[in-house]
């Protein structure tokens, strides 16, 4: 009888104990699970951990953002043309009056006018004279429209290399902390993938946008290119004509 209660008091204290324990063990998991980071990978953060390569790889992005919408609202404004300004330049000229066809060319203000109005000065020399004329007022004009599009297409072709020197430096932190820690694990080469795979991204992101920035603006550069060309031939054949 006394062993029956013995037994009973001994698993009664057993109960208990193992009911301390795995309140101890459950109270530590949560404290453990409380300090895990809960942090966000946000945009920023992920450009944080690309290193100090990305402040170059942001530099050129900003470049590449501002000479794009440089160049694109200057071409928009170069060729916004009247559509009726060849027939107006056309009814000048065949009343002769080559004063009113150059005033006219100066308020447009445009590329062609302007080229226009340099043939129009030299109305009454050899044709000769006029077409080099034309061709060297063109010329002029089609780099002003290229202006700092070659800067553009230099940014596109050096970001992505920035974004390799990022991997490079990345590569080199991995080991660095391998060594210094003599540790494999994930931890000790994350932040070093992190650089290596953010730099990666970014400069070939950049080096994307600029390089299709900097077509774009050649197709649209192109397009007034072919209407110069095109206004100067015309140009030449209402000289050319016998009412002149």
């Amino acid at each position: 009888m006394i062993d029956n209660i013995f037994f009973s008091i001994l698993a009664q204290a057993g109960d208990v104990g193992l009911s301390v324990i795995d309140a101890d063990s459950t109270q530590q998991i949560l404290n453990d699970s409380n300090n895990v980071s809960t942090e966000k990978l946000t945009l920023w953060n992920m450009l944080v951990k690309g290193g100090v390569i990305m402040i170059p790889i942001g530099v050129l992005f900003l470049g590449a953002i501002y000479l794009f919408f440089e160049r694109f609202f200057s071409l928009r404004r170069a060729t916004t043309v009247d559509k009726r300004f060849m027939t107006k330049i056309q009814d000048y000229i065949s009343h002769g009056d080559i004063n009113g066809a150059l005033r006219y060319c100066n308020d447009i203000n445009t590329p062609v006018s302007r080229m226009l109005g340099k043939g129009l000065k030299k109305v009454g020399k050899p044709m000769q004279d006029i077409e080099k004329s034309l061709e060297s007022a063109g010329k002029i004009e089609v780099l002003n429209l290229e202006k700092n599009l070659s800067i553009l297409g230099t940014i596109a072709g050096i970001a992505p290399m920035f974004g390799f020197i990022g991997t490079i430096i990345g590569v080199i932190k991995i080991f660095f902390d391998i060594s210094v820690s003599n540790d494999i694990s994930i931890n000790i080469i994350a932040a070093g993938l992190y650089t290596k795979m953010v730099a990666s991204a970014g400069g070939l992101i950049v080096g994307i946008l600029a390089h299709s920035a900097y077509h774009y603006l050649v197709f649209k550069i192109d397009r007034e290119v072919y209407k110069m060309e095109a206004n100067a031939i015309q140009f030449i054949d209402l000289l050319q004509e016998p009412t002149i």
